[in-house]
């Protein structure tokens, strides 16, 4: 016959064994998470990814909207109208920064300028991403093998939240001929990151794009003569296909290695 106080001692025993039972199966399955997670079975080699900054993953894409496409001079003016501090510090970081890895130097003006900067407080919005920055040439004159940008224009609509100003650089560097990157990691790519970086290859162009002097290039595209009687009837044309204004020139005009005309031509604007 059981009594009241030994079922009590078998249900303790019970109660124990139970908590006994499942703290060994807790033990066993971190024993088995332990080994699973820190014990190596296996070994497995990563490969490093290596990510191009390059201004084209195919090698194929032309990185300026026109071939040769450059300001006549090295220095370039510019100008920064109704920008908040935060945009107008980040232009001119963005100026800094392009002047810092080429040849290029800009420097502020009050009119007449080259880059034409403003800002507008209205954020646009385009197949769902904002609209950060829009910036190109506004004009260019064809000049021989170079196509000049007489002038460029920059409107950014919202600050850079990163360390370097990449906005404003993007949109510099469309102003200085430069279309959209289909690489993701160069600063060109459509669609903005601080991480993105500007990539070897537009400074290498930058640079040799701007090694030529600055001058202008006078050539007779078409010369012909005619002798009527006791004069000479001449048409000539004359193209500056340089990257400056000529000034005023002479023409000399020969015949027989004798000289028997002089002529004074007014300047031919580039292009």
């Amino acid at each position: 016959m059981e009594t009241i106080e030994d079922y009590g001692e078998g249900e303790n025993k019970k109660s124990w064994l139970k908590i006994l039972l499942s703290t060994m199966i807790l033990l066993l399955i971190f024993s088995l998470l332990f080994f699973y997670w820190f014990i190596p079975t296996k070994t497995f080699s990563f490969l490093p990814v290596e990510q191009s900054d390059n201004f084209s993953l195919s090698g194929s894409t032309q990185m300026q909207f026109y071939p040769n496409l450059r300001f006549p001079d090295t220095t370039i003016s510019y100008k920064i109208t109704d920008c908040n501090l935060q945009r107008t510090s980040d232009m001119k970081l963005a100026f800094e920064f392009i002047s810092n890895l080429t040849s290029l130097v800009f420097y502020p003006v009050y009119s007449e300028e080259e880059i034409s900067v403003s800002c507008q407080e209205k954020q646009e919005y385009n197949k769902g991403l904002w609209i950060a920055g829009e910036g190109g040439p506004t004009n260019i004159t064809k000049a021989g093998a170079f196509n000049i940008i007489t002038h460029g224009q920059i409107l950014l609509l919202k600050d850079s939240q990163c360390t370097h100003p990449n906005i404003a650089i993007h949109e510099l560097l469309h102003v200085l001929g430069f279309d959209h990157s289909d690489n993701k990691n160069n600063l060109m790519y459509n669609v903005t990151s601080c991480d993105q970086t500007i990539g070897k290859e537009i400074v290498n162009l930058i640079n040799q794009l701007y090694s030529i002097e600055p001058l202008p290039d006078l050539t007779i595209e078409n010369a012909s003569a005619t002798i009527n009687g006791k004069y000479l009837d001449a048409n000539i044309s004359i193209r500056n296909q340089g990257f400056k204004d000529s000034g005023n020139f002479k023409l000399l005009i020969y015949a027989d290695e004798k000289l028997i005309k002089e002529l004074e031509v007014l300047a031919i604007s580039s292009g």
